[in-house]
């Protein structure tokens, strides 16, 4: 039997191997034109979106995974399916179940892929080309570290240590210098917001430093003049779909200490918590269709109907999702409706094919 789940496997991980070559260069090709539109602007060249590009294919590989798997099962198994190699082997004593077991096996590593892709490779690469791509293009010195999100405004320069949706700041410290290089003011504030082309710094506590000493004064508000880019601050805030499972869980729970709106977070968390048993859902969407009325069908059919399903999952995922956040609804159960709809429908087909 393990030369059964071996050649199913094969198949199977070859599939979805093509599928998503086919699917991740449509993808970059229409992305990169998108890009070159933008080439000009700042620094940003067309070397540099062409590298933007391919570091945000991770992130599109990640979310079409499952659908990936689905067309990949049927492009891969159905050519086994076509050549009568299912039915020569249901005829040989093996049964059904045992087939899908073979390929709920190689799910299994399906999933372990996905959860690599989704926390190891997927974040660091979209955050390193959001981050390149704002810094190209708006032309101002910018470095997220551990203390937070630091910028060069001429001689100020500029730390954040939290950026909120909305253009919000928390714990903001300004450092103005000299032409020399001697510190000539140190400001601290506890928040600010953009409005009306300007910032307003709140909770602030302002250092003068001169040749006869210290002064310190202290404000409620008010305004800051910076050139600094709320467009910017819009790329390196902490957007849902880059953060990995634990980033979003200490993020959301940020958020909830300081009683901030956490909804867009949680939705992302339980979404990419069930990605794995969605993909392996997909999977098992397709079997029913191998040994069913796609199975003597051409490949290029197979995987027409792969993609129209593939689609539809992922549109109405998007749509669930979107609902989820305007009507507030349970993010648990808006993460589970989508992959239990998939087994629902998997199950239906399967009485068919009994």
């Amino acid at each position: 039997m393990r030369v059964l789940d071996g050649y199913i496997g094969r198949q199977l991980l070859l599939g979805t191997l093509m599928s998503s070559l086919v699917l991740l260069i449509l993808l970059g090709v229409m992305n990169l034109f998108n890009e070159l539109e933008d080439v000009g602007k700042g620094q940003y060249s067309t070397t540099a979106a062409l590298i933007y590009t391919l570091l945000t294919l991770p992130r599109y590989a990640y979310e079409l995974f499952p659908v990936m798997v689905l067309i990949g099962s049927l492009g891969g198994l159905g050519s086994l399916a076509a050549n009568a190699e299912l039915t020569a082997m249901r005829s040989a004593g093996i049964s059904l179940g045992r087939i899908i077991g073979s390929i709920m096996r190689t799910g299994l590593l399906l999933m372990l892929a996905a959860v690599a892709l989704g926390e190891l490779i997927a974040p660091p690469s979209e955050q390193y080309a959001q981050q390149m791509r704002a810094d190209l293009q708006a032309g101002q010195i910018t470095l997220r570290s551990q203390y937070g999100f630091w910028a060069r405004d001429g001689a100020t320069f500029i730390n954040i240590r939290s950026i909120l949706p909305g253009n919000q700041l928390r714990g903001i410290f300004i450092y103005e210098f000299d032409p020399q290089g001697r510190l000539l003011h140190a400001t601290q504030a506890e928040q600010a917001s953009y409005g009306q082309g300007l910032w307003r710094l709140e909770g602030i506590r302002r250092t003068h430093l001169d040749e006869t000493g210290t002064r310190i004064e202290l404000l409620d508000q008010a305004d800051w003049e910076s050139i600094l880019d709320p467009g910017l601050l819009d790329v390196v805030v902490v957007q849902p779909h880059i953060l990995p499972i634990w980033g979003l869980y200490r993020y959301i729970h940020f958020l909830r200490d300081n009683g901030q709106q956490a909804q867009p977070y949680e939705v992302a968390f339980w979404g990419k918590l069930m990605k794995p048993l969605v993909t392996l859902a997909m999977l098992f969407l397709s079997v029913p269709f191998l040994f069913g009325s796609l199975r003597s069908v051409g490949l290029g059919r197979r995987i027409f109907v792969g993609t129209l399903i593939g689609l539809a999952f992922y549109m109405g995922n998007k749509t669930i999702a979107y609902m989820a956040l305007v009507y507030g609804f349970n993010p648990i159960l808006t993460a589970l409706v989508p992959g239990l709809a998939v087994i629902g429908i998997s199950l239906l087909a399967m009485r068919r094919v009994h």
